[in-house]
């Protein structure tokens, strides 16, 4: 497949189909993604494949709190967990949710009280990657060893990022070379605000940290070409409020 074409229609894929993908096609992806660059050639990366079916839903168990809490505040207008946000409205958008959550399990009991022997099935489940996420045909939880970053922003009195550099090209490589195998992925950091029962689950020691869980599989809708915003809207010369750089 053309590299510039790849780039270009790579997108996230959410929806898988039932077809397995095999160990070898997932060691061949992880063979290809090893040549990310990373810092000093640290390759700071460990990988656990999550096969275990029990492991699994608990994954998308501890999952689901933060996907729950991420649509809440999003509704709310605010991005979720921006480095900027205000705690307090966060707060507020998400004791709000709560306490439509209590009145909507209320209101869901009294309903399946009056249907009880009733033959009519009960409301559909929503779906989406967060509740199926147990069933991607491959998950791949992705570490990052502490050690091993040269996190040179550690000490600015703001969020710290500079250490993804060495993380995060292994996990879009390993996208990148999932597409040249037919299948199709995502990169989710969301349980990442489960960090410490997810380590204890899969067995995760200090300094390793969580870094992202990648699901791969054949993909329901082929990627096509992606919309992003031109060149101009981003890129600038000489100053950030400089003359756009023509794209």
């Amino acid at each position: 497949m053309d590299l510039i074409d790849t780039l270009r229609s790579t997108g996230a894929v959410r929806e898988f189909t039932d077809q397995p993908v095999d160990d070898a096609a997932v060691a061949r992806i992880l063979d290809t993604a090893r040549f990310a660059p990373s810092g000093a050639n640290a390759q700071a990366w460990r990988v656990v494949v999550v096969k275990d079916p029990a492991v699994r839903t608990r994954l998308r168990d501890l999952y689901l709190p933060g996907w729950a809490d991420y649509l809440t505040m999003s509704a709310a207008g605010l991005r979720p967990w921006a480095p900027v946000n205000d705690p307090r409205a966060e707060a507020a958008a998400l004791a709000v949710a709560s306490e439509q959550a209590a009145a909507l399990a209320v209101a869901s009991e009294q309903a399946a009280a009056l249907a009880a022997g009733s033959d009519q099935g009960g409301p559909a489940v929503a779906g989406g990657l967060a509740a199926h996420l147990d069933e991607a045909p491959v998950l791949l939880a992705l570490f990052a060893d502490l050690s091993a970053l040269a996190a040179v922003d550690r000490d600015l009195d703001r969020y710290s990022f500079a250490g993804g550099a060495s993380i995060y090209p292994f996990a879009w490589n390993v996208l990148l070379a999932a597409r040249a195998e037919g299948l199709g992925g995502v990169i989710t950091t969301m349980l990442i605000r489960e960090e410490g029962p997810v380590k204890e689950l899969l067995g995760a020691p200090d300094p390793l940290a969580l870094a992202a869980v990648i699901a791969l599989g054949h993909p329901v809708h082929q990627p096509r070409r992606l919309q992003r915003r031109p060149v101009p809207a981003f890129t600038t010369v000489d100053r950030v409020d400089g003359t756009p750089f023509p794209g």
